[in-house]
């Protein structure tokens, strides 16, 4: 297990680091990072401005720099390899692994990707580029490294172990051995303890496990995603539509996928058009939270109309206005807790999954359920604490009744909708059910009021 160094990113130290990169001196970035994790380092960069960042991993090792290039965040790192000449960048590629390579390449236009590829050293590198840049970023083939260790079952245990040798300096972490036929099918895994312990002329076929679960090069990053999850993989073969491995997607590279995604999600929920962060530009802030805010405050001036339609009843029994939060805030809060709760089911799918039929009939449960005691208790506040006739009370009970209801339903088949359209439902989640449902709900309102006190 790698040891974690205890470093403290301070005021002083990125100062002194500063005037170092200022003064060029080398020896001071390589001997204070010398004993510094990767991530760390990639932290500091995020403090820097680009050209700064450039002179502290031009510094360091290439093998070092490559790992904290892969570390840093996706725009610094974009600015980073943008700025950086072909020949250069392809130095720091030539000391990664395969799908990290390509997750970088794939930031660059086709021209200087290509460039960047004709630059490296390492042929055999350079082919797997080729291969992997072929596959959706967000499936299995588009998440898989080619690095891989692999064994043919007709071969003895040392011949087995000679080549382990030889193909782990170009893998950083052994999680399994696969075993493989002539033909390079994938036949099974082999561990390394039943490798050491066996005689050094006992074949591979007699070691290797056959029950291995693998993933096609065609599978979303997401269902891998749960099969590493269910199945508690460290790491999971990838073959192609003949069975033949072509590579291997490990824990790591899932865990990014996952928070990216997760990011996404929590985006959509909040209203964001595209994916930004706190250090992107004024402009792109403002455009990503633009086209929400808008479909918001139509929904709001949409509202207004409505509450404007029905002036005369408000003016005839101004306490009717006195509840519209209150039936505006419930609908939107009903609607969110409901689309979350659908989000993270489409997100996690069972094998067993409901029919629509009985999802709706179990939101309707619950909501009927939510409903009658919200009705209640807003019924009793609004007659005892309130000091209101009972036929007002009953307005705003059987008003907020209505809207439980229909928020309910509205937040549960939304992102159903969108994801059978192949929208992200999370996007059902934010402004969109909350600006709905106060619509709705306003409507109901002054239709019960309508209907009850003769307006």
């Amino acid at each position: 297990m790698e040891e974690l160094n205890s470093f403290e990113l301070s005021k002083e130290y990125l100062e002194a680091l500063r005037e170092n990169i200022e003064s060029e001196n080398v020896a001071f970035i390589q001997e204070s990072m010398l004993d510094i994790n990767k991530a760390d380092v990639a932290a500091i960069l995020d403090e820097l401005d680009m050209m700064e960042a450039l002179f502290v991993l031009r510094a360091l090792d290439p093998d070092f720099s490559a790992d904290i290039l892969n570390e840093l965040d996706e725009d610094p790192q974009y600015k980073v390899i943008k700025a950086m000449p072909p020949e250069e960048l392809a130095t720091l590629i030539d000391h990664m692994d395969s799908d990290d390579a390509v997750d970088i390449l794939n930031q660059l236009v086709v021209n200087d990707r290509e460039a960047v590829i004709s630059h490296l050293e390492v042929k055999e590198k350079s082919l797997y580029i080729i291969e992997l840049l072929r596959y959706d970023e967000d499936s299995a083939g588009g998440l898989m490294a080619k690095e891989i260790i692999k064994a043919n079952l007709n071969w003895t245990v040392v011949q087995t172990i000679d080549e382990i040798r030889r193909q782990a300096e170009n893998v950083e972490k052994i999680f399994s051995i696969y075993v493989v036929d002539n033909k390079e099918q994938l036949l099974g895994r082999v561990a390394l303890k039943k490798l050491i312990l066996a005689s050094s002329n006992t074949k591979v076929a007699d070691l290797y496990e056959e029950n291995i679960i693998s993933v096609p090069t065609y599978m979303e990053g997401e269902e891998v995603a749960e099969i590493m999850r269910k199945y508690d993989l460290e790491a999971v073969p990838v073959v192609n539509v003949k069975n033949k491995l072509v590579g291997r997607i490990t824990v790591d590279d899932i865990l990014d996928l996952i928070r990216d995604q997760a990011e996404e999600d929590i985006q959509a929920m909040t209203g964001f058009s595209d994916d930004v962060e706190e250090s992107d530009s004024v402009y792109r802030l403002s455009r990503a939270r633009l086209p929400w805010l808008l479909i918001g405050m139509v929904g709001g001036l949409l509202g207004a109309g409505f509450i404007g339609f029905f002036e005369e009843g408000l003016n005839a029994v101004t306490a009717l206005a006195f509840f519209i939060p209150l039936i505006t805030a419930t609908g939107g809060n009903v609607g969110i807790q409901s689309s979350t709760l659908i989000v993270q089911s489409l997100a996690n799918r069972s094998v067993f999954e409901d029919s629509l039929t009985k999802r709706l009939l179990k939101v309707f449960l619950v909501a009927v359920l939510n409903g009658l005691v919200l009705a209640l208790f807003v019924m009793g506040t609004v007659v005892f604490l309130y000091d209101k006739e009972v036929k007002f009370g009953l307005v705003v009970s059987i008003a907020l009744f209505s809207v439980v209801l229909l928020a309910s339903f509205m937040g549960t088949l939304t992102p159903i909708i969108l994801d059978k359209l192949g929208i992200n439902p999370a996007m059902a989640s934010g402004p969109f059910i909350t600006t709905a449902n106060d619509l709705m709900g306003l409507a109901v309102y002054f239709m019960v009021a309508t209907l009850l006190l003769n307006l």
